[in-house]
């Protein structure tokens, strides 16, 4: 008995066409969800004092550029940068040679001018004589009466220019016009000097101030300042209170920042030249403002947003920034205490993303308890 032959192309075929029965019965298992791990920060109410610092250094308040009135070579220096003087110590002096033969000249000018004016009045007198006796008109004794007169104011202005020359020479010496210390000698022994040339600067160690520079943006916020505070560099845990004396209406041209001058008690541990950092608080506008880190926020559309997790999810919320407490940003609106968002990873999100909280960065209470009472809030880092 012989079975029929079946080709073999045949044969594949059906076996192909089982196989694929065989397959699409059975399901297909769906990949694993991703989770992806994200740090978070739990936001909570409370006042918050932004806070924003500048470095600057200890400069004098009062710092005078002083010079002589006269002109002159200087033949001595009697102080150095850092001497500290008492009012009317001497500084400098002039070679006094030239200035002693003017007033030699102005005391012998004086004296003639004084014999001069004895002659004359000798003379008016024998004419006066001689008038009462009509030996002579009365026009001429109106000359000698107008001679005598001259005579005399001769006197006057010989004697103040003795004077004047007195003071001169008296000039040769430059005294200090104030108890402090001397912060820069610009010029030396040999070097002449005109009337007014600068020489020596004299700076008062009874108010001191530090000096710093404030860009544009930040000027007005320091109108708004609740509290300032200096600490210095050598003394890093010492809180000195300070004031805001005067902001400069013109920017520096070089810097583009505007000179701040903080005044600060006058102490002598607080030396001049030393590096201070001032930090300037304020309490933000509104109480709802909650303080987040810069880099929780994402551009969406042009406008600033943040990812809150809710259900182990992340959902995109815009906000509104209100303002900036050093590197963080404070939110005005968009967010509410209680929430948790993302802070870093957020350009790796996307609405509905799965995530897991790394729970060593999550914000804990008292942190924002601290941070209500004063200090920096915690947060993701």
């Amino acid at each position: 008995m012989h079975l029929p032959r079946i080709p073999l192309s045949r044969s594949l075929i059906a076996a192909s066409v089982a196989l694929s029965l065989l397959a699409g019965c059975s399901k297909e298992a769906p990949p694993p969800e991703d989770v992806r791990p994200v740090r978070a920060l739990t936001l909570a109410a409370g006042g918050i004092n932004a806070s924003t610092t500048f470095s600057g250094d200890v400069r004098p308040r009062y710092e005078s550029r002083l010079g002589f009135r006269v002109g002159g070579k200087i033949s001595a220096r009697k102080v150095d940068v850092g001497s500290s003087v008492k009012r009317g110590t001497v500084l400098m002096q002039l070679d006094p040679q030239d200035l002693r033969l003017g007033q030699t000249q102005a005391q012998a000018s004086l004296r003639a001018a004084q014999t001069s004016y004895e002659l004359a009045r000798a003379e008016l007198k024998r004419y006066q004589d001689l008038r009462s006796q009509n030996f002579v008109s009365q026009a001429v004794l109106d000359q000698k009466v107008a001679a005598a007169r001259s005579a005399q104011a001769s006197v006057e202005a010989a004697r103040a220019q003795s004077r004047e020359q007195a003071n001169q020479t008296g000039y040769a010496s430059l005294e200090a016009d104030t108890d402090g210390v001397v912060t820069g000698i610009d010029a030396e022994v040999g070097q002449v000097v005109q009337a007014g040339t600068p020489v020596v600067r004299v700076a008062r160690t009874d108010e001191k101030e530090v000096v710093i520079g404030v860009p544009e943006d930040q000027v007005d916020e320091l109108r708004h300042a609740d509290q300032v505070k200096v600490r210095l560099w050598a003394d890093p845990d010492r809180s000195i209170p300070g004031k805001i004396r005067e902001v400069a209406p013109v920017a520096d041209p070089a810097t583009r920042t505007y000179t701040v001058k903080v005044s600060i008690p006058a102490s002598e541990d607080v030396r001049l030249g030393m590096t201070a950092v001032v930090e300037i608080q304020r309490q933000a506008a509104g109480g709802s403002q909650l303080r987040v880190p810069l880099s929780s926020l994402v551009q969406n559309k042009g406008a600033s947003a943040v990812w809150v997790v809710e259900n182990n999810a992340v959902r995109l919320q815009p906000v509104q920034v209100g303002g900036v407490a050093g590197n963080d940003v404070l939110l005005s609106g968009g967010v509410q205490p209680g929430q948790t968002i993302v802070t870093a990873g957020v350009n790796l999100l996307k609405p509905g993303q799965k995530v897991r909280i790394l729970t060593a960065d999550v914000a804990r209470r008292a942190d924002a308890e601290t941070e209500a009472a004063g200090t920096p809030a915690a947060g993701g880092k």
